[in-house]
């Protein structure tokens, strides 16, 4: 049972997609082209929306889920597999989407902040939020506590 759920939708990168479907369909028909090509594209690039424009994190007793979109790409991380939990800013040359960073992953659908995880194998993980106070202190809440 989910103890926090939030999605976050990525409006510059579905208007980005939209943009290039209008731009490459409307420059065919401008040109007299075929649209076979620019219609095939123009799926591909909506495509690409309906899976990367929104990122979805559940954090649940024992794991930490983050998928994009539909699920098709998604990460599970068990929550016994988490050291610390800090919210951070990411550098804005990260970008957006699944990219690898300095020390781990990302995975980010706006803006610039996040959640980074200190993983049990020395990586980290990071996970683009609108809600970093609130997701770091739901995640903190499900650690166990520290042992000495």
């Amino acid at each position: 049972m989910p103890i926090y759920r939030h999605s976050q939708t990525g409006r510059l990168v579905l208007g980005v997609f939209g943009v290039v479907v209008v731009l490459v369909i409307g420059l065919a028909l401008v040109l007299d082209l075929p649209l076979v090509a620019p219609l095939v594209s123009g799926l591909v690039f909506l495509a690409l929306g309906y899976t990367f424009g929104r990122l979805t994190v559940v954090v649940e007793p024992e794991v930490v889920k983050v998928w994009f979109g539909p699920g098709w790409i998604r990460r599970t991380i068990p929550v016994s597999q988490i050291r610390a939990v800090r919210p951070v800013r990411n550098r804005w040359w990260y970008g957006w989407g699944i990219r690898r960073i300095p020390g781990g992953w990302m995975f980010n659908v706006s803006g610039l902040d996040a959640v980074e995880l200190d993983l049990t194998t020395g990586t980290h993980f990071t996970i683009g939020t609108d809600e970093p106070e609130a997701l770091a202190e739901t995640i903190r809440g499900v650690l166990p506590p520290l042992q000495s």
